[in-house]
């Protein structure tokens, strides 16, 4: 589908779509996009005497995205937006045990589920439009609410308790097609959370091994916009 759009704006470069739109002072548009989503973890001091269990390793795994977006014209160069999404999350921990649990395993992958509702303010940076056809930069700062939060989760043995609240800063590039009616813009930025969002339990063992634990992620979005 992207090629497909891409030929189709290099076959009208001549004939300029929407040529009044860098005038608009805002514009609204959707988003839809893809994430690939790990945990960086920082071991606990207590993993070096721990008897039961002697690897633990994030695992990247996928999801997907939704949201709007609001755009403000700042300048010819400069646009600022606000891009609030609905995000799925899966994120993954390799454990291998020294005992095998009670299934008889020792090598066992503990997925962390999340429904995450971010915020991201972004300040974009374009290049001068040439024909339909524009390359732009962002860089931004998100604030995220995960709806499936467990940390304050009871019966939690075999669970890693997360944390409700993250943000982080976000960077990317993309890239604007433009159509008869709307703008093709693909996107690809990395998304890293500052805080600490484990919520560590001592009496926990696929917890306790843990230190501190924050969010990475590169996301691919497609923004439609008017």
């Amino acid at each position: 589908m992207l090629l497909t759009f891409i030929a189709s704006a290099q076959i009208d470069k001549y004939e300029l779509n929407m040529s009044d739109h860098d005038e608009k002072p805002y514009y609204f548009g959707m988003t839809l996009g893809v994430n690939l989503a790990r945990f960086q973890t920082y071991l606990h001091p207590r993993f070096l005497a721990d008897d039961s269990v002697f690897v633990a390793e994030p695992a990247n795994s996928g999801g997907f995205t939704l949201g709007l977006s609001a755009t403000a014209r700042l300048s010819n160069r400069f646009q600022l937006r606000f891009n609030p999404q609905l995000m799925f999350i899966e994120r993954n921990i390799f454990y291998k045990l020294k005992h095998p649990d009670i299934d008889g395993l020792t090598d066992v992958t503990k997925k962390v589920e999340s429904v995450i509702v971010t915020f991201p303010f972004q300040l974009k940076f374009q290049s001068d439009r040439i024909g339909n056809f524009r390359v732009y930069t962002l860089a931004g700062f998100k604030a995220d609410i995960d709806m499936a939060s467990n940390a304050r989760a009871k019966n939690a043995e075999d669970l890693i308790k997360i944390e409700k609240y993250d943000y982080g800063p976000e960077f990317g590039i993309g890239f604007n097609f433009f159509f008869d009616s709307f703008i093709f813009s693909p996107e690809i930025k990395i998304s890293n959370g500052l805080r600490n969002i484990h919520a560590r339990d001592k009496d926990l063992r696929f917890s306790s091994v843990f230190d501190k634990v924050q969010s990475r992620m590169i996301v691919f979005s497609i923004h439609l916009e008017g």
